[in-house]
């Protein structure tokens, strides 16, 4: 069944990454004997799968610095989502002080989902000359999470700092280092990434996709015009979208097209892609233009023309959005190594979800990214010097949402002969991967912690639990109209003023509280025994499929969280089981008919269950001193790798045995 909110090529040029990862973008290399901090984060890189490969014998460069340093499984946050991993990180802090608990919040004054991370403010003062409407005091975009990154504390002690695409670091926080935000990061058109698919073969599904859009064409004499879709035009009155025209012509003979979008000219031959294109959207003619960039991608010529293009990122070279600091930190970057994803998020697993893309398709798309990452990965690293360096990898996480089916027989969309044809994939990236941790432990001297982590592992996702239709057949949510139980959506069918429990996001589970609530009826001395049955029914909760307990564990917020920002906690975080995960469906307040039903999605993998079933991991080349250590240790590690004493609202500890160095 499809949802509403996504979202051998094993090659995977390999060859071609060697290459490409060998030649960098011609920096000189960096002094080797002042003091350095190195953390890689490779998103999602899960322990039972790297000891698995390391035991294989396909990691030696793991494995080396596991035996001459330290590997062990990292905490993750709770819930493992990786919004609050990445906060958790950043902060040192918990949910309850950095104060994001889900990629999803819920507003209770209006019982609509919102993000957890950022939030837009429009211009308060605008004035109308014409058709237009010009801003006399700035809106702007902000980075909601709460608390200071570590590496500000570092450069309160004038240590140099660089920090690579670490997630949730959109709007990048004030900063007197290098950064580059990472996953949040929208396109251009503010959303988190919506692509373009022009057809003259339009699924029957069209308008049902979610994450992009798809423009139905008509060829005449073998050619086509239409328009990309850039940002909504705020100079215009109910704010338009912007837009360009681009032609295509296919080849009357050969299984080739060429594109025309502005002043640029692109041949393409079927399942070839383009390189990175500037487009600029105009706003006001002659005066206000904003520019982004695209790529293209020639998915079929016959029997029907599909074309894709990528989702109009923000502009690396003239940033319409502040993505970097310093500002041109982003200009420096497209100087030496040219056109990049700027979207947070950039493997295209939507198109996939979709069918837009087959697995080919998706893993070509997916390869741009890694190659593009590595050649930044080059750059970033030659012309570090001293003080800290943080650089982030996202393939190790969204490549294994999307193909976690090829390696699970169990997973209802397991068929042999893609699992034989696709095997390869996971641990290819896995390799990858280990050659970059090669590549930084033949450099580093010894002046040089190294430290590798992730900010949680994965796990199967079989079965998906429509948790609010559970509330409902417990009679913990009433509906106004049963008949329009699957239609709705946000939670809009709900009858508040007799519903005492619902869902909003992938682990969060609220009371309707008297006086927090909109519409809140549950009373302050109600609250314990309605948490206590709906803990205790939820444990006792078996999939009728197979027997399985869906949830694993129940948290409560109190027990968990510490801090000055608990108004936007969950009365309790579900902490699913292995194999289990709240639907789509769930996170947007929907009610399907089943409280349960098997995966079909390609989102096949995931790691939104009990954090302690899906730990990251940590190396280093040094010894640690706990057994179990935690994603919130970094930040106060780091720290006192360069003599700095933990500030009082982390929570973490140092991990590093000095008497062990």
């Amino acid at each position: 069944m499809k949802t509403t909110t996504k979202l051998t090529v094993l090659a995977f040029l390999f060859q071609a990454f060697l290459t490409v990862f060998l030649s960098g973008c011609g920096v000189g290399k960096a002094d080797s004997s002042a003091k350095k901090v190195i953390v890689i984060g490779f998103d999602g890189m899960d322990p039972q799968l790297l000891s698995q490969y390391m035991s294989a014998g396909r990691l030696p460069n793991f494995s080396k610095l596991a035996e001459t340093g330290d590997f062990k499984e990292l905490g993750t946050s709770n819930p493992p989502q990786s919004p609050v991993a990445w906060s958790n990180f950043i902060t040192g802090m918990n949910p309850g002080g950095h104060g994001i608990y889900d990629f999803i919040h819920r507003d209770p004054n209006t019982m609509l989902p919102k993000s957890s991370t950022t939030e837009s403010v429009e211009a308060s003062r605008t004035v109308q000359i014409g058709k237009w409407i010009l801003p006399i005091s700035g809106g702007e975009v902000k980075n909601l999470r709460q608390g200071r990154a570590f590496w500000n504390y570092l450069e309160d002690h004038n240590i140099p700092t660089t920090v690579f695409r670490v997630p949730g670091n959109f709007p990048a926080v004030e900063s007197k280092g290098r950064t580059l935000s990472g996953m949040g990061t929208p396109d251009l058109a503010g959303t988190f990434g919506t692509f373009s698919y022009y057809t003259d073969d339009p699924p029957p599904n069209r308008n049902d996709i979610a994450g992009g859009v798809v423009y139905p064409v008509r060829l005449s004499n073998n050619a086509f015009e239409s328009r990309l879709v850039g940002p909504k035009n705020t100079f215009l009155e109910n704010e338009p979208d912007a837009t360009i025209p681009f032609k295509v012509w296919v080849d009357p003979e050969y299984n080739t097209a060429k594109i025309e979008v502005q002043d640029v000219q692109i041949i393409l031959q079927e399942k070839e892609w383009s390189n990175w294109v500037q487009v600029s959207f105009e706003l006001i003619p002659g005066l206000q233009s904003v520019s982004g960039i695209c790529r293209f991608y020639l998915k079929e010529v016959r029997p029907n023309l599909k074309l894709y293009v990528t989702p109009i990122n923000i502009d690396p070279a003239d940033p319409a959005l502040p993505i970097s600091t310093p500002d041109d930190y982003a200009k420096e970057i497209h100087k030496h190594c040219g056109n990049f994803y700027t979207q947070g998020m950039p493997e295209e697993t939507k198109a996939l979800s979709w069918d837009v893309f087959d697995y080919d398709d998706f893993l070509s798309q997916s390869d741009n990214v890694l190659q593009e990452r590595l050649l930044l990965f080059n750059y970033v690293l030659d012309s570090f010097e001293d003080g800290f360096l943080f650089f982030y990898f996202s393939s190790t996480d969204l490549n294994v949402h999307m193909l976690y089916n090829m390696i699970d027989p169990d997973h209802p969309t397991f068929e042999i002969e893609q699992a034989l044809k696709y095997a390869e994939v996971i641990p290819t990236i896995y390799e990858t991967a280990d050659a970059v941790v090669g590549k930084l432990m033949a450099r580093i001297g010894e002046n040089t912690t190294l430290i590798v982590m992730s900010d949680h592992g994965f796990a199967p996702f079989r079965r998906a639990v429509h948790l609010n239709t559970w509330l409902k057949n417990e009679k913990f949510m009433t509906l106004k109209n049963e008949s329009k139980q699957a239609e709705s959506q946000f939670l809009l069918n709900v009858d508040w003023a007799k519903t005492r429990a619902y869902s909003l996001g992938f682990n969060a589970l609220y009371l309707n509280l008297e006086n927090r609530e909109k519409s809140g009826i549950v009373k302050p001395e109600e609250k314990e025994m309605l948490l206590r049955g709906i803990t205790e029914k939820l444990l006792a909760l078996r999939d009728p499929k197979n027997g399985n307990q869906v949830i694993h564990r129940i948290y409560r917020a109190e027990e968990i969280y510490s801090g000055g920002k608990l108004e936007n906690a969950p009365d309790l975080v579900i902490g699913y089981n292995r194999g289990y995960r709240a639907s789509w469906e769930t996170t947007i307040g929907s009610l399907p008919l089943e409280w349960i039903e098997d995966n079909l999605d390609r989102w096949s993998g995931d790691h939104c269950m009990a954090a302690e079933l899906v730990p990251g991991v940590i190396l280093a080349n040094k010894k640690l001193n706990t057994l179990s250590p935690k994603l919130y240790d970094l930040a106060p590690t780091i720290l006192a790798e360069f003599g700095i004493s933990k500030p009082d609202v982390m929570v973490g500890k140092t991990i590093f045995d000095k008497n062990l160095l």
